[in-house]
């Protein structure tokens, strides 16, 4: 686009008029990983901040700013509502949260969640959020236990195999 039809002002705005990150309305229950997690994430970006605040007449850094600045009132709201639960203080026969569940499904396939707070969530780590579906089909549950978990592909019957607090 030509700059003829950009407004030096909102060049000067661009990035800065971000939107907030919404805050779950959940109970932000986190384990030790996940609120060392939260700190470090906020840790980093403070450093982060006070190093671009030299260059403050710079858009890009003008911009970055805004978004870490963001981040900062989300981290800091979620740093200020977390509730830390000790798993090895937790009823080892009862999935609960910060429980690592094993599960055998329909076809013998063996899978394990690792229930965990939202901002620790991690599909790829096995860390599923407590207010998930999964979750909540797993949570009060006991090895031996039979659960239904419903999905948008279909609902998929799970045996409990092992239920473990271990970090």
């Amino acid at each position: 686009m030509s700059r003829g039809f950009v407004k030096e002002d909102d060049l000067e705005h661009a990035g800065t008029d971000l939107p907030e990150r919404p805050i779950s309305s959940h109970v932000n229950y986190v384990t030790p990983v996940g609120l060392h997690q939260l700190e470090n994430e906020a840790d980093a970006l403070d450093k982060e901040r006070l190093a671009l605040l030299s260059q403050k007449d710079n858009e890009t850094a003008k911009q970055r700013l805004a978004v870490i600045d963001r981040d900062l009132r989300y981290l800091s709201a979620r740093l200020e509502q977390a509730i830390l639960v000790e798993p090895a203080n937790q009823d080892s026969s009862t999935v609960l949260f910060g429980a690592k569940v094993k599960v055998e499904d329909e076809d013998g396939a063996l899978l394990q969640f690792h229930l965990v707070g939202e901002d620790e969530a991690d599909i790829t780590q096995q860390k599923v959020s407590y207010v998930s579906p999964i979750a909540k089909a797993l949570i009060g549950r006991k090895v031996g236990d039979c659960v239904v978990w419903q999905r948008p592909a279909g609902a998929m019957t799970l045996d409990i195999i092992e239920i473990s607090y271990s970090i």
